[in-house]
């Protein structure tokens, strides 16, 4: 489980989880492979990134390859997936599902869509996860919306650049199928901008829908900042959010929340062990978060120097 914050007193908390912990990685993986069943005279082959298969309801029954420990999982998920979502409707807290490796993800994104379906009828309250770092990152977005769109519920995206690239590499070259990441890190960022431009052209347009920018890159704060005063897309609309993790980035935080953007900071909760290589999977999400370090801790030693100087060595907020 990990926690959104509202930084600067601005916004609601919000809550994340991942289907797979929920469920256990083998119940979900059948599930991803109830969603990819072949024709009958077309031999299984291992199945590449989400298709639109997974959205269209042509599936077969979701618990029928399980075995019955699987089952048992796999309900007790669901169970806990909707007293999680009526919760989260209830105080009015946004309740975001985590994104994982692409073989678990089209199970992840299709159990998350019935939850748009049901819960995202006034407002958007769940929220799915998009990689930008796929190559199809960009066709998921937009299949979603415009599912959402012609089924009228409200459309709620978190994007990330995404965590998972040399499993996802390994297993690619393993079986033989393409390898679903972008190429180059600067091929990531543009397919974020992307789909970034897309969403928030459709609040534009349509305003049935909120976006999550969670990054701790300056670059594609700046784009969502431009883009947004070129839409006429205002901080009170309260439709796009800023993320970044506890502890990091906060000279992006903290004058993003001074202007009014509603802006929250990911705080991981558990256990130790488990929390830590979730923090890895972050830093190595984003090669932008090493550098952000470097310049955060740049900005820190000048304002020392400056308290030192003008000898306010102690802030007093006026």
């Amino acid at each position: 489980m990990r926690l959104h914050l509202p930084q600067e007193g601005v916004g609601d908390a919000e809550a994340a989880f991942e289907i797979a912990s929920e469920a256990g990685c083998e119940a979900t993986a059948e599930a991803n492979a109830a969603f990819h069943t072949p024709p009958a005279e077309t031999p299984r082959t291992p199945t590449p990134p989400q298709s639109a298969l997974a959205r269209t309801g042509q599936l077969e029954p979701l618990l029928s390859g399980f075995t019955e420990e699987e089952e048992r999982q796999m309900r007790r998920m669901l169970q806990r997936m909707d007293v999680l979502a009526k919760k989260a409707t209830e105080a009015g807290v946004r309740l975001m599902v985590d994104a994982e490796q692409t073989y678990f993800q089209p199970a992840i994104s299709r159990l998350t869509l019935e939850m748009q379906r049901r819960f995202n009828v006034e407002k958007p309250l769940i929220f799915n996860t998009y990689q930008c770092y796929l190559r199809d990152a960009y066709d998921n977005v937009t299949l979603d919306l415009e599912l959402a769109r012609r089924e009228g519920w409200c459309f709620g995206a978190k994007l990330v650049r995404g965590a998972y690239m040399a499993q996802e590499r390994a297993r690619a070259a393993e079986i033989g199928y393409e390898d679903p990441i972008n190429p180059t890190y600067e091929a990531t960022n543009a397919m974020y901008h992307r789909c970034l431009n897309y969403v928030l052209e459709e609040l534009k347009n349509n305003g049935k829908a909120e976006v999550m920018v969670a990054s701790h890159n300056e670059d594609t704060v700046r784009f969502t900042l431009r883009r947004m005063e070129e839409l006429g897309l205002h901080p009170a609309d309260r439709q796009v959010y800023f993320g970044q993790l506890l502890g990091m980035c906060d000279q992006i935080s903290f004058p993003l929340g001074q202007a009014g953007f509603p802006v929250y900071k990911y705080v991981p909760y558990g256990p130790v062990m488990e929390v830590l290589p979730y923090l890895s999977r972050r830093a190595l999400e984003n090669n932008s978060v090493m550098k952000g370090a470097r310049r955060e801790r740049q900005l820190l030693w000048q304002e020392l120097k400056r308290r030192l100087y003008t000898g306010n060595l102690f802030y007093r907020p006026a």
